[in-house]
């Protein structure tokens, strides 16, 4: 994560309708959760959209612009952004499970040629706990 200039955080437009995204945001600026390999002295630019909604294929449309517009400017590379999926999208939550496009999505990203893909953002206690008691379902991250 040294190289990192640009982290994108893609979320879930479902969650998106009664969720600001501010934990994310949070969790970012603090190097918390998804993001404590990020190093805290290193100015790191920060951006956020939604999925699109079901079955997340607006991703390939956004990430589109996103090159172009990055190759314009010419300071930031493909292989010098991280894109992390949000929580919502990945982990079984008090939202709701894991996104069952979450491969598809993947795929998408990849396609873009974008290669550093994480899971997750915030990591809340309370829903860490419940996946380890088994209420909630646990999926591994990468």
């Amino acid at each position: 994560m040294e190289n990192i200039k640009l982290v994108v955080i893609i979320q879930c437009a479902i969650a998106k309708r009664r969720c600001s995204g501010f934990y994310c945001m949070d969790c970012f600026y603090k190097r918390k959760g998804g993001f404590v390999d990020y190093p805290k002295e290193k100015n790191i630019q920060y951006m956020m959209f939604e999925c699109g909604g079901c079955c997340g294929k607006e991703i390939s449309s956004l990430l589109g612009h996103l090159s172009r517009k990055l190759k314009e400017d010419n300071e930031i590379k493909r292989d010098e952004v991280a894109i992390h999926l949000a929580s919502c999208m990945v982990t079984d939550n008090h939202h709701y499970d894991r996104c069952p496009h979450i491969d598809y999505i993947k795929q998408i990203i990849d396609k873009q040629g974008y290669k550093n893909v994480v899971e997750g953002t915030l990591f809340a206690k309370i829903s860490e706990k419940k996946r380890k008691s088994g209420e909630y379902n646990s999926y591994s991250r990468n």
